[in-house]
Order: C-alpha cells, then structure tokens, then sequence
C-alpha cells in the first residue's frame, strides 16, 4: 500500500521515516565526531558531507510534511487523551527541529562566509552575506541547542515506540514497519 489509510502508514510514509531516521543517526555521529578533528582536507570534506546530508533531511522533511497534507494520517489509536497530546506534542517538536536544524546550519555556514553547493548539484543563497561572528555564534549555539533537544524527542519518542509495542501491545509500531496486514 503507497499511500496512508485509516488504520496504518503507507509504505511512502514510511519510507521517508526510515530513511530520515537513518540520516538522523549518521548526521548525529559524524556531528560529534568531526569536530574533533584536526584540521585537514579530509575534515573539509566531512563537513561538506554534513552539510550536505542536513540539508536532505530539510528537503525530506519538507516532501514529509507535503506527503502527510495530500494522504493524511492514520487515526490515533485508542488511548488516553493525555498520552495522544503528548504524542502530539513530540511529534510537532520533532518535525520543527527537522526543519530548524538544517536551518541554523545553512544560517551558521552563510554567517562564516562560506558558500554552500548541495552535492555539487545546486548552489544554495547565504542567509546572510558576509562574515558574521556573532551570527556565525548564535547560530553555532542554536544548532548545538537543536540537537541536544532533537536527541531528548528522539528517545522520547524511540522510546514511547518501543512501550506501546512491549507493554502496551497495541499497533503502535507496527503501523510504522508495515507489519499490519
């Protein structure tokens, strides 16, 4: 089944959700690896590599969000209000730091006055024009600030996946790997 329906993702939903969740992971660890490293040709094109898969999960966000509004969602499963309008909540945040990461990025790459080509393939506008430090700062901080929040929802949310399958035993999970039939 391509698109949603009442009772479960379509396998368009949920392909997009693994495969952001796996660019997620990888963006995360080389993130918090690259940084450490000693200046190089081969850190530049870690960064660059960064760089550019941050901004496939903004586009892939973006085709998400786009996707949810044409084949809607599943109806929430039974549960109480409290728990739904926490799930909710989590899921909003989630997708607002999808698309704010690659922005602070894109916005801290534009305020350090370097130019920013998507795979080689398109040349992107800077945010702002020139060298900026304290921009380049207060984007550095929002960026950290984004992930150390998108990794807490992560979990959080990694998590709620894992009791609603375990404990609870209802379709929770199964909604997102296609397991109902």
């Amino acid at each position: 089944m391509i698109g949603n329906n009442a009772q479960r993702w379509g396998s368009i939903s949920i392909g997009l959700h693994w495969l952001t969740a796996l660019l997620i992971i990888g963006l995360s660890i080389v993130g918090l690896i690259m940084t450490e490293l000693p200046n190089s040709p081969l850190k530049m094109q870690i960064y660059a590599l960064h760089k550019n898969f941050g901004l496939t999960v903004l586009a892939l966000t973006l085709l998400r969000l786009a996707w949810r509004l044409v084949a809607g969602t599943p109806d929430d499963l039974p549960g109480p209000r409290l728990q739904q309008l926490a799930a909710k909540a989590v899921h909003g945040l989630m997708y607002f730091l999808l698309l704010a990461m690659p922005l602070s990025g894109w916005l801290l790459n534009s305020a350090a006055g370097f130019p920013l080509r998507w795979f080689n393939l398109v040349q992107l506008p800077k945010l702002f024009t020139g060298y900026n430090p304290a921009l380049k700062d207060f984007a550095h901080e929002l960026h950290e600030t984004g992930f150390t929040l998108l990794a807490a929802l992560l979990l959080i949310h990694a998590g709620a996946a894992l009791f609603h399958h375990y404990v609870v035993k209802d379709d929770t999970l199964k909604r997102m790997t296609g397991k109902i039939p």
